[in-house]
């Protein structure tokens, strides 16, 4: 027989009278568990709450397709609360050690409200906090997996131009080879000054070019021509300086006319060191856009998470834009073609460090799904009085008419487990209001437009 004194060292039942406390102790029904029962299942109806006296308890389930694991000891109270809409229990209940546990069923709740109206207040307070938990782990859940998906899109950005990179400088230790065997076969001929001088002046001017790339038909097409003179003067097995010069546009006139000045074995000599320093400026110029690439990523990352920088600050509201945009560049260019529209006037934003930037990431990754990868995505600023509109639409098929009032609502998603940033709209929503802002949306088919209204800096 359980006393009423055991119950009051339970926090839920603290200072209650014993009058109360003997009431809820003729209701329950004592449970005793074995070390490994199950004393509820996942799906069953939520018809009790469970007060834990003694043991320690597991409760196991599915949040949002991610397995939960909670342990619960003496003193807790668990199940279904005072006021909860909840029909069946989401998790699973078993006893990791021998426990006893007190039963009080659903249907007497009105009572429980009426009789024990202190503890109904704290029953209240217990769902707000277990709410505010739930709450607390889906948005650690979604940040999470808009970091993993942000990362990833980056990796694949950072891995193309560090390959390529590391590629051509592979490639350029080659050519560094037939450079100095082309220059010492030249040294040990016995060249005139005017044939050094013809030698140098070609060289100079193939490496001051900057032509445009010809293009792949036409650099062909001269690739043949040249290998094909290059024979006629008993040249064989050329191929590769035939490439190399094509690729920069020689004409065969200019080969030609080496072969006429130098003779030969050291117009030879001449095209392969020629071919060999061209292939190197192409090298360097693909190593040089490759790191150029891979510093503008890294520095999009930092304006993106204002690593280094103050976490309140005035934000250039297109620079924010653009730097989303760069970020979100792998999902881009597979099919999007981007339309802007900014105000020329610098508009500026009192800011909480990166939170706008996770507004503009979640509505134009939307936008993107939204559009199957291909379509227009459409970003405009404008001044609005004291606010700064951000507008940004899609030629998706919309939003249907059932959906857009729910679309802001909390864990309301039309995406599958491990779609989309996880950031959720209403994450977007609470980011917007934060910064005393606005956000709207209108859609039909072709033209869905998110609206977001902010407070200019000098205004606030």
């Amino acid at each position: 027989m359980i006393e009423p004194s055991e119950l009051l060292r339970i926090p839920a039942f603290a200072g209650l009278p014993d009058d109360q406390l003997g009431w809820f102790l003729s209701q329950s029904r004592e449970l005793h568990v074995k070390a490994g029962d199950i004393y509820l299942r996942q799906g069953d109806p939520a018809d009790a709450m469970f007060v834990i006296l003694e043991g320690q308890l597991q409760a196991r389930g599915e949040l949002s397709g991610n397995t939960v694991v909670i342990s619960m000891n003496p003193g807790d109270v668990t199940g279904v609360l005072p006021f909860s809409r909840m029909k069946s229990f989401t998790v699973s209940g078993r006893a990791i050690t021998d426990a006893r546990v007190l039963r009080f069923p659903a249907t007497l709740f009105p009572d429980l409200v009426q009789k024990m109206p202190v503890l109904a207040q704290r029953l209240v307070g217990l769902m707000s906090d277990r709410i505010r938990e739930t709450t607390r782990m889906e948005q650690q859940r979604d940040r999470l997996a808009a970091l993993g998906k942000l990362s990833a899109g980056l990796a694949h950005e950072l891995n193309n131009p560090a390959s390529a990179a590391k590629r051509a400088a592979s490639q350029l230790r080659g050519m560094l080879y037939r450079i100095r065997d082309a220059s010492h076969e030249l040294g040990r001929r016995e060249l005139t000054l005017a044939q050094k001088s013809e030698i140098e002046k070609l060289e100079a001017s193939l490496m001051a070019r900057d032509d445009p790339p010809p293009s792949a038909l036409a650099v062909s097409d001269l690739e043949d021509q040249l290998d094909s003179l290059l024979r006629s003067h008993g040249q064989e097995g050329l191929w590769q300086v035939a490439a190399d010069l094509a690729g920069k546009g020689v004409r065969p006139a200019v080969v030609e006319s080496l072969f006429a000045t130098l003779g030969p074995e050291t117009a030879r000599a001449a095209l392969e060191r020629i071919a060999a320093l061209l292939e190197v400026s192409t090298l360097l110029n693909e190593i040089e856009s490759s790191t150029s690439r891979i510093s503008d990523l890294v520095k999009a990352i930092k304006e993106y998470t204002f690593m280094d920088q103050a976490p309140v600050q005035n934000v250039d509201i297109v620079k924010s834009l653009e730097t989303t945009l760069t970020i979100l560049n792998h999902k881009l260019k597979k099919g999007v073609v981007v339309q802007r529209d900014y105000q020329k006037v610098p508009l500026l934003v009192n800011s909480f460090g990166s939170e706008l930037n996770q507004v503009w990431t979640n509505i134009i990754d939307n936008a993107i799904d939204a559009m199957g990868g291909k379509g227009e995505l459409r970003v405009r600023t404008y001044r609005d009085d004291a606010c700064v509109v951000v507008e940004i639409g899609d030629n998706g098929p919309g939003i249907p008419p059932e959906v857009q009032s729910h679309i802001f609502e909390p864990f309301f998603t039309t995406k599958g487990v491990g779609e989309g940033t996880g950031l959720g709209l209403d994450t977007v929503q609470r980011i917007v209001r934060k910064h005393k802002g606005n956000i709207q949306v209108s859609s039909k088919p072709g033209d869905t437009r998110f609206q977001v209204w902010l407070p200019l800096a000098q205004a606030a």
